[in-house]
């Protein structure tokens, strides 16, 4: 093999990898100028917000700061659409062009079958142990249906490139990704843990623990913000008593997601549970929202 044909797959990494860092490092200021410029124009709405109640000047440039903050946004979508496109590409590239490198060297032989049947042979349970203690009650762990995992991959193949298909089908189906039937996915796939681990991390669609029966969706866009959005998600998650760093209630009845946008904005602050929008809300108000599908526990 020719020098040339050597430094080919080093080039294409190399060249990858730098497209790589560079939309990282956009992305990551465009985002942070982004979180700046939103705490200055949340102090600039709510100025020409007490304005507008008594200066009709200062409502039309309440409506034009609105509209210039939604083309920021939008703008700033688009930006990031395209750079998230590029990343993903390059990332693809540099992954064939290490693989092209790693081909071009010297082949290392198969792993003996014994290695084999070890790695993949399931984990013995461990024996009991002896004890005197009357022994504790364990909740058994949920069990999963595996058997549509089983027809998704014969539908969808074994490939690596049918990852982010089957992780569509199998969030869709549980509402969740469960360990169980990713471990099922990688017995049956050429699909790794790492592959993923990567994937479910990059796309916020995934979730890796169960949802609530019932999801409730609060409005963060610029006018629900304004009007106390984020009051109204504090005091859900202390009603639903949601623990720090999780979105589901300990009994697994609610979920509280924070969303973008639902389009009603003139209803600001908004909250959907389920299909049910409800807007014009106050923190003493919003967990009547909740009516529409169930009574909170403890007459909430």
């Amino acid at each position: 093999m020719t020098p040339r044909r050597r430094r080919a797959p080093r080039a294409a990494a190399l060249a990858s990898g730098v497209v790589i860092v560079l939309s990282g490092v956009v992305l990551t200021a465009d985002y942070a100028s982004a979180r700046v410029r939103a705490g200055r124009d949340t102090a600039r709405l709510e100025a020409l917000q007490i304005d507008a109640r008594n200066d009709p000047e200062a409502a039309r440039l309440l409506e034009a700061e609105h509209d210039r903050i939604t083309r920021a946004k939008l703008a700033r979508n688009a930006r990031t659409s395209v750079l998230s496109a590029v990343l993903l590409v390059a990332s693809t590239m540099f992954i064939g062009a290490a693989k092209w490198q790693v081909a071009q060297g010297p082949r290392r032989p198969p792993p003996p079958p014994q290695l084999i049947k070890v790695r993949v042979a399931p984990r013995a349970a461990p024996p009991p142990v002896a004890s005197s203690a009357a022994p504790t009650a364990v909740a058994p762990a949920p069990e999963i249906d595996l058997e549509f995992v089983d027809r998704l991959i014969a539908r969808e193949g074994t490939h690596r490139e049918s990852a982010i298909a089957i992780l569509q089908a199998i969030q869709a189906h549980y509402r969740y990704l469960p360990d169980a039937a990713l471990a099922r996915v990688c017995e049956l796939t050429e699909v790794t843990p790492a592959q993923i681990a990567g994937t479910s991390s990059f796309y916020a669609r995934f979730r890796r623990s169960p949802v609530g029966e019932h999801v409730i969706r609060v409005c963060h866009g610029t006018a629900c913000h304004v009007s106390g959005a984020r009051q109204l998600t504090d005091e859900l998650r202390r009603q639903l008593r949601i623990p720090d760093g999780a979105d589901t209630d300990t009994g697994g009845h609610f979920t509280v997601d924070e969303v973008a946008c639902v389009g009603c904005c003139s209803l600001a602050p908004v909250v959907m549970v389920d299909e049910h929008t409800t807007g014009r809300l106050t923190p003493d108000t919003v967990c009547t929202a909740l009516h529409v599908v169930a009574q909170p526990a403890g007459g909430r």
